[in-house]
């Protein structure tokens, strides 16, 4: 427990400290007193002028009372939704106004906001200019010739100055505009031209001078400059609230040493501005409830408190949780603390982020549906991260039954009957693995091969006379068959009805596959352990004899090492192992209580472990090869071999999940921890491909829609959860399975290549009861049947190519179209490009597949020449 609090308290103390390192202060010029001008708007969050919402007259007279503490003049865009209201109320403050007209080609609205700005600009004192238009030509919206026609309509009804907003380089290209305006407003947005933070003032007064040499004599002003206080960047242009200070402050040093005359866009922000990208609605001096961003004088501190108050509880809560049942070593407790605290900084930004954004609809979908998302996988990331340090830096294994301890010769020898389920097996596979069970060295055992659901005699007949031979070769009736032409329900139904055929001596049953090859010491060795009357369950790895044949068979024997070597070793600590239905032994008194056999699964021999923990039994593990069997025939048959056991996974989960609540004592918390974090890596695969979806129909709505791209919070956590897999299985299968890295490389392919399979059997299993026992092609017997004339889509990895494909494809979108060098845009690329990996396994695996079978066919030719 000391070590847990040390590693939970240091964990806290890096995120302090972190927190305390990203905490901004910046000292920027002083600039205390009146700000020249600043454009207003002061629609707040869900109002919208576009859709015709109107400013109340409260609202008015609230914004205008904020404003005039820190100017004496504004600038308005438009002459309705209530700003047509403005000049008088700004009276109220001694605000000066520059009033507008929106041009937007629409004729007649453009008549009807010239006459409001005219008559507006006639009946207040205040009115100091009139703008007619803004950025109108910068967006094609009028014709030169229209708008100079406008300018002098304008100019010979009102007695104030008048001109037109636009961006500095369509002043330098239209100078007969610049004959007609009374003095020239010029907008200057470094931010919009990529130019970084630090250059921006000074850019904005070259092109201001550069404007002044342009046109001598006529006054120029600056209509705009700004800059955002939050959204992406704009190629070398950064967002933050410190930034908007430092180039706010420092323009306005600059403005005033030089004597122009300038306006700050904005004074609030203004969230209905979203067809101005992430940042248009962060414009604002205030945000958008009138409250200042930064002072005009001082330093200016940009801290994280809440958020980070927020991610040192959940960094606390998730270090707790995952380190409590432990007995972890202090560096195994210290590095899982760190990666929890990684993870619940992610947690708390992407959780903050409503309070610190203005939602609108796409942003609540991206937010909603990523904060989701992102919090299994963090939980799923962590169980990993704690496996790591568990192995690397924790304790070694206790549990592992110890094959060379020596037991007392006093103690007699159990009877020990050996199932062997078959169905539909290749005859001389089965009567090899009989083979090996006559030549067992063990003195009191039984075999018992099942037959079940095969009525063609090219199956059973020889493996019948072969239990007949075996049994005349060691002199006594060991061997006995047992023919079930038709059973209900599959491998387990057959079992249970072929029971009573076992020897009432017998007090341990085991059980193999028809294609398992076992060691003659495998019952010498291992049945001492039932010498413990707590143990009811004895389990010895799966290999395979097969794994050296082939480049694919090679891959998938690797990919079964890992969990054989590592996950169940892990789980045996817990005394939470998966029950796998060969190399299993098990107490016959338990078998008996626990009902034996259950039907209503695919997958009895896990759901039988389980309900023997629950029972309260004992279970021991050892990672020493007693058997090896045959591999998956092809990759379809390796596919649907794990589909079987993903979908019997869901309905272990649908039958047992009442026993891994915290009021349910059947099992203790360990074992709880263990089942659920094995059910959540099925559950992964299904989230990982529902993920993949999601951002394949995301991707075209922000590329052509220009929709909100996912938070840095929501990307870089998946980024961060394909790091740790991938070291994961490189650190793990070094250090248990003793692979090299080739081997760990097909491992891990032969491991994602997997994913559709999964997610499609959780998907299957969710809204589907009683799928049919698939039986996987072993020994030969794939293709051994009539086949079809293939379709495109009969492809063993049609879809995981077809989505692959697809993901690259929106990658290479997002990365090509990012003209703009936004850095969330490459990130979400990068996260795409990532999770097309796992289907591209599986075209990877099938590719390897196909090369086999062209090299078999061509020495099939060969041979036959």
């Amino acid at each position: 427990m000391k070590r847990i609090v040390v590693a939970v308290l240091l964990a806290a103390l890096c995120q302090i400290a972190v927190w305390k390192v990203a905490t901004i202060t910046v000292t920027p010029p002083d600039v205390g007193g009146a700000i020249a001008s600043l454009s207003f708007s002061p629609f707040r969050p869900g109002e919208n002028p576009e859709d015709g919402d109107k400013v109340s007259l409260d609202r008015l007279d609230h914004s205008l009372e904020v404003l005039s503490h820190v100017t004496h003049n504004i600038r308005l865009y438009a002459s309705r939704g209530g700003l047509e209201l403005v000049p008088q109320e700004a009276r109220k403050f001694n605000l000066n106004v520059a009033v507008a007209a929106w041009l937007s080609g629409d004729k007649e609205e453009d008549r009807a906001e010239i006459e409001r700005a005219i008559k507006l600009a006639n009946t207040n004192w205040n009115v100091r200019a009139i703008y007619v238009g803004n950025e109108a030509l910068l967006r094609e919206e009028v014709t030169p010739d229209e708008l100079v026609a406008y300018i002098r309509e304008v100019k010979s009804r009102v007695s104030v100055p008048v001109t037109t907003g636009e961006v500095w380089h369509v002043w330098a290209k239209y100078p007969q505009l610049v004959r007609e305006v009374d003095f020239i407003s010029s907008h200057f947005l470094p931010y919009w031209e990529g130019v970084p933070a630090n250059q921006a003032v000074k850019v904005a007064f070259d092109r201001y001078d550069q404007l002044r040499k342009m046109f001598p004599g006529k006054k120029v002003t600056i209509g705009e400059f700004g800059w955002p206080s939050q959204g992406y960047n704009f190629k070398a242009a950064d967002t933050g609230p410190a930034v908007q200070a430092e180039v706010i402050r420092a323009f306005l040093r600059e403005a005033r040493q030089r004597n122009a005359d300038y306006n700050i866009i904005e004074a609030f922000d203004q969230p209905w501005k979203v067809n101005e990208g992430s940042v248009g609605a962060y414009w604002g001096m205030f945000d958008a409830n009138g409250v200042l961003k930064f002072s005009l004088e001082g330093p200016v501190k940009v801290d994280y408190r809440i958020v980070a108050v927020m991610a040192g509880v959940i960094g606390v809560l998730l270090s707790w949780i995952g380190l409590r049942r432990r007995n972890p070593t202090l560096p195994h407790a210290i590095l899982y603390s760190l990666a929890a605290n990684g993870f619940a900084a992610g947690i708390a930004l992407a959780a903050y982020y409503p309070f610190t954004n203005y939602m609108n609809f796409g942003t609540v979908i991206m937010w909603f549906t990523g904060t989701l998302l992102v919090i299994p996988l963090a939980i799923m990331t962590l169980a990993k991260v704690n496996e790591i340090s568990e192995v690397l830096l924790g304790r070694d294994p206790l549990r592992l039954i110890k094959t060379d301890a020596v037991r007392d010769p006093a103690l007699p020898w159990p009877m020990v009957s050996i199932h062997v389920p078959a169905y539909k097996e290749q005859p001389e596979m089965l009567k090899h693995t009989l083979d090996t069970c006559a030549a067992l060295n063990y003195p009191n055992f039984e075999v018992l091969v099942i037959m079940n659901n095969t009525t063609d005699a090219f199956y059973w007949r020889p493996v019948a006379d072969h239990c007949a031979v075996l049994n005349e070769k060691i002199g006594r009736e060991a061997f006995k068959f047992c023919y079930l032409p038709k059973v209900k329900g599959f491998k387990a139904g057959a079992m249970t009805l072929a029971y009573p055929m076992t020897d009432a001596r017998a007090e341990i049953i085991a059980v193999i596959d028809a294609d398992y090859a076992v060691d003659s010491d495998w019952l010498h060795e291992l049945v001492p352990a039932f010498d413990d009357p707590k143990i009811a369950l004895v389990q010895a790895p799966q290999d395979h004899r097969d794994g050296d044949e082939n480049l694919l068979k090679t891959m998938m024997n690797w990919e079964y090492a890992g969990f054989f070597d590592i996950g169940m070793v892990q789980r045996n600590e817990d005394n939470a192992i998966v029950a796998h239905g060969t190399m299993l032994m098990l107490r016959r008194t338990a078998f008996d209580q626990v009902g034996g056999w259950s039907t209503d699964t695919i997958v009895e021999d896990t759901e039988l472990g389980l309900r023997l923990f629950e029972a309260g039994w004992d279970a021991t593990y050892t990672n020493k090869r007693y058997g090896w069997g045959l591999l998956p025939d092809t990759f379809k048959a390796f596919k649907v071999q794990r589909h079987r056991w993903a979908y019997g996974a869901v309905q272990i989960i649908k039958k047992h999940w009442r026993h891994m609540l915290p009021k349910s004592d059947t099992l203790n918390s360990k074992q709880k921890a263990q089942f659920v974090s094995g059910w959540v890596y099925w559950l992964s695969d299904a989230l990982g491909v529902a993920v993949a979806i999601l951002n394949l129909i995301w991707v075209p709505v922000i590329v052509f829609v220009g929709m909100v791209l996912p938070m840095m919070a929501l990307t870089v956590p998946i980024l961060t959860s394909f790091v740790v897999n991938v070291l994961h299985v490189v650190l793990l299968y070094r250090k248990r399975v003793k692979a090299a890295v080739p081997e760990i490389a097909g491992a891990a392919i032969a491991a994602m290549s997997l994913q559709l399979a999964v997610s499609d059997a959780v998907l299957t299993g969710v809204v589907k009861d009683n799928l049919a026992f698939a039986r996987t092609e072993k020994g030969g017997a794939a293709g051994k049947g009539k086949t079809p004339k293939a379709k495109l889509t009969d492809s063993p990895v049609f879809w995981e190519t077809t989505l692959g494909i697809a993901l690259l494809c929106a990658a290479g979108l997002l990365y090509f179209s990012n003209q703009f060098h936004i850095t969330e845009q490459n990130v979400f690329a990068a996260t795409v490009a990532v999770q097309a990996i796992p289907f591209l396994s599986a075209t990877v695996m099938r590719f390897i597949e196909k090369r086999l079978l062209q090299k078999k066919a061509k020495a099939a030719a060969a041979s036959a020449a």
